[in-house]
């Protein structure tokens, strides 16, 4: 069988039996990138002293310098995290609030940075307090004006997603920042989706704290992301692990990054793969990197508009607020969700059983709402989505049949 794949999939170890639409979930990773991991392993385990104890700190700081250079930001304000959700609480359990204090978040909000805002509110009295952003939607302005209208003079914080993980949506965030600068409030934005997939310049954006992973649309290995504080709030943050470099003799202005580079024995492979992943991503068009962005975004809007003229849905979104995913609302909810299934749609193991297609259909906001996620990276190709949307026509057979 073959999963119809882009002339890119040969450089990806993906199986080649599914037609994986899925790379938003946890990514997945270059040979070369691979490779690349395996040498540095390789290294590491023939002298872990000298690796660990001797080099580490200087060859974090040729990868430090490769990614800052990447995003847009000094390298000072950029600390190494293994995952988004690890960024996400190092800031939250890193603040102090009041009883009454409201910190601000979105019902499309990554449910695990919804959970970590939820238990830090718990134990200091504060309140969290969603704004709904309706999907589908009419542009930038409908997120502006749902975030606006539930603040307050007790505001603390914003907790937001760069890009909705349920709905594939590139918020406005730079707009968010400054509305809520000129209002005393700071920003903690959940780029999970961003570094790859979009243009970033952190310095520009001037967000308080902003974490994203490499792992997902920069290809890295999986456990590689990073935390970028601004330097005015740097003295207010610290690791959720506690460790050697907390009363480490370094410069005040070194301790932020200090203090995350050594939170315990790990593998720190992952992020010394992020030069070569950069290398590697930028080498597959003439144009490098930008090339790259742009062509996945070409393919997923593509992909979107070929499925919503299949499926006949309307543009639940426009295609300025769109990067490499898109998420289209699923109609016709034909069987209803088994038990046992109670946030993996029936749908999404439908397709993954029965056609071997990788895939997000999952209720969201709650069922029996449905929403299908699609993701465009270099190894997709446009057939992919015709082949999804023949399953997903077959499926709406055998189940009116069923009934």
């Amino acid at each position: 069988m073959s999963n119809h794949a882009s002339e890119h999939a040969r450089h990806w170890r993906l199986d080649p039996e599914i037609v994986f639409l899925n790379h938003g979930s946890f990514g997945a990773c270059p040979a070369a990138v691979l490779d690349e991991q395996t040498r540095i392993r390789d290294e590491l385990e023939r002298e872990p002293l000298t690796f660990l104890d001797r080099e580490l700190r200087d060859r974090l700081a040729v990868a430090r310098e490769a990614l800052a250079e990447f995003i847009g930001a000094d390298s000072d304000d950029v600390a190494f995290v293994t995952n988004a959700t690890s960024g996400v609480n190092a800031v939250l359990r890193s603040l102090k609030f009041e009883p009454g204090d409201e910190l601000l978040l979105s019902n499309h909000e990554y449910n695990a940075c919804r959970n970590a805002l939820y238990y830090v509110a718990e134990r200091w009295g504060a309140k969290p307090v969603v704004f709904d952003i309706p999907f589908p939607l009419a542009g930038e302005d409908d997120v502006i004006e749902a975030a606006l209208g539930k603040v307050t003079p007790r505001t603390r914080l914003l907790l937001i997603d760069h890009i909705t993980s349920p709905t594939a949506l590139v918020l406005p965030v730079k707009r968010l920042v400054d509305e809520m600068q000129v209002r005393g409030i700071d920003t903690l934005v959940d780029g999970a989706h961003a570094p790859g997939m979009l243009p970033l310049n952190l310095k520009e954006l001037g967000a308080a704290y902003y974490t994203g992973n490499c792992h997902k649309w920069l290809c890295t290995p999986k456990g590689s992301a990073f935390l970028h504080v601004r330097p005015d709030r740097k003295r207010l943050i610290k690791p959720t692990v506690i460790s050697h470099g907390y009363n480490m003799l370094v410069p005040e202005e070194m301790r932020y990054r200090v203090e995350f580079d050594w939170t315990g024995t790990a593998d720190p492979s992952p992020w010394l793969c992020i030069p070569k992943a950069i290398e590697f991503l930028s080498s597959l068009y003439p144009d490098g990197m930008a090339g790259h962005i742009r062509r996945n975004r070409e393919l997923a809007i593509a992909a979107r508009k070929y499925l919503m003229q299949r499926f006949e849905i309307p543009a639940p979104a426009p295609e300025s607020m769109l990067g490499s995913m898109a998420s289209l609302p699923m109609p016709d909810n034909i069987l209803g969700s088994p038990e046992g299934m109670p946030w993996k749609d029936w749908m999404f193991e439908a397709l993954y059983h029965r056609f071997k297609i990788e895939v997000i259909v999952t209720p969201w906001p709650a069922a029996p709402e449905r929403k299908l996620r699609i993701c465009a990276q270099a190894y997709n190709s446009m057939r992919q989505y015709e082949v999804l949307a023949d399953a997903r026509s077959e499926e709406r057979r055998v189940g009116k049949e069923c009934r």
